[in-house]
């Protein structure tokens, strides 16, 4: 961490070129003999993709912005509102992979103390120095690892949150044993330390597998923002034995709603197979993620198009629906559709089809728009059908 970039010459350039391209700033020579052009470049990146994420920070004074993987990899403060909700009030919190702070932050509001902890040095001590632009004095930072640290003292914390992050040369997160640190390894151990322990994954992750590798698992979370599957948390209690609850939580800037269910609630569900009726609905992917197919045709009341086709049909529309409601215009058997000579313009999603998406759009020449809709998928009995539809 280089301090001369929070001199105030420094900070009034990064806020001049606040919208200028950090590859051209890295090219081109530094103004200031202290602070190299690539830093500057680093800064101004890094701000950028905190904007939108992080509007907190983007709107503080001599906030120090590490390289931008670190800001894409950070929890968005929206993520972070929600996990901090998990954390009793006026308890102990410690967050084993602390990172750029976003999550220790906003677990401080309600801790009494929370507790960082980061391995990389330099980033340790961006989110010590951050802290204090936010004037968040109640937490403590260690530059150290998080795993070694509560293995090694006594302390007891009320919290502990611990994100583990895909092993270097493992391409995809499907499994716990394929991230570091190995939490089911060190699970029992956190569980002597501590009353919970919040675990963050990614959503790529087997739920169920997940769920089968841990003990005491009280809760699992499945977080989307604005329809977009951003992470899992599995919550673990001590001497917790019962049934998980599962929560499929759905945010956007302003609002938050909760789909929350056991699993054999899913399995006992009771739904109809349907044709298309006036109403098309597609669920939001953290339903999908959660596996809860016959439950939300159950708990709506709407019928389901296919046994695996996840999308769902009524005659009246259901407004608190927890994911995309469409008006459905007309529905062709797809051998009918492919003999259409009319040029279309459309979103195009396949759903349990034997073509994905891309290849209709070329085939069959549908250029985008904004307002209309076709849906390929099977109906009841198999049938490969195109629904045509506009938001309802």
């Amino acid at each position: 961490m280089n301090r001369e970039v929070l001199t105030p010459a420094v900070q009034r350039f990064l806020l001049e070129k606040a919208n200028a391209d950090p590859r051209k700033i890295a090219l081109t020579k530094s103004p200031y003999e202290k602070v190299s052009s690539s830093e500057l470049a680093i800064q101004i990146e890094s701000r950028q993709k905190a904007k939108k994420k992080l509007p907190l920070w983007f709107n503080s004074d001599a906030i120090y912005y590490p390289p931008a993987i670190s800001i894409e990899q950070a929890s968005s403060e929206t993520t972070a509102l929600y996990k901090s909700k998990l954390i009793p009030k006026n308890s102990t919190v410690i967050d084993l992979t602390g990172g750029f702070g976003v999550d220790t932050f906003y677990f401080s509001l309600r801790a009494k103390s929370a507790v960082h902890c980061e391995i990389n040095t330099q980033l340790s001590e961006i989110a010590a120095h951050n802290a204090k632009q936010l004037e968040r004095n109640n937490i403590q930072f260690i530059n150290g690892n998080g795993i070694d640290y509560i293995v090694s003292n006594n302390t007891f914390y009320n919290t502990i949150f611990v994100d583990p992050s895909r092993r270097v040369n493992t391409r995809k997160v499907f499994k716990l044993d394929d991230c570091e640190p190995n939490i089911i390894q060190y699970q029992n151990e956190l569980l002597n330390k501590s009353q919970q322990v919040i675990i963050k994954t990614s959503p790529l992750l087997d739920i169920s597998l997940s769920i089968s590798q841990l003990n005491h698992v009280k809760e699992a979370h499945i977080i989307s923002l604005k329809n977009e599957c951003k992470e899992l948390l599995f919550v673990l209690e001590k001497g917790f034995t019962d049934t998980p609850l599962i929560h499929a939580t759905l945010l956007n800037d302003k609002n938050e709603y909760t789909f929350s269910f056991f699993e054999n609630e899913e399995k006992e569900a009771a739904y109809q197979i349907g044709e298309p009726m006036q109403y098309l609905y597609d669920p939001d992917v953290a339903l999908l993620k959660a596996g809860c197919f016959k439950l939300i045709a159950q708990r709506y009341k709407l019928k389901k198009l296919n046994l695996n086709t996840h999308l769902y049909t009524s005659n009246e529309r259901i407004k608190s629906f927890p994911g995309r409601i469409f008006k459905i215009k007309e529905v062709l058997e797809y051998k009918n559709f492919k003999k259409t000579k009319t040029i279309l313009s459309a979103n195009v999603i396949a759903k349990n089809f034997p073509v994905n998406t891309e290849s209709l759009r070329k085939k069959h020449k549908i250029e985008e728009s904004e307002n209309n809709f076709i849906f390929f998928c099977k109906t009841s009995n198999d049938q490969l059908s195109a629904i045509f539809a506009e938001r309802a």
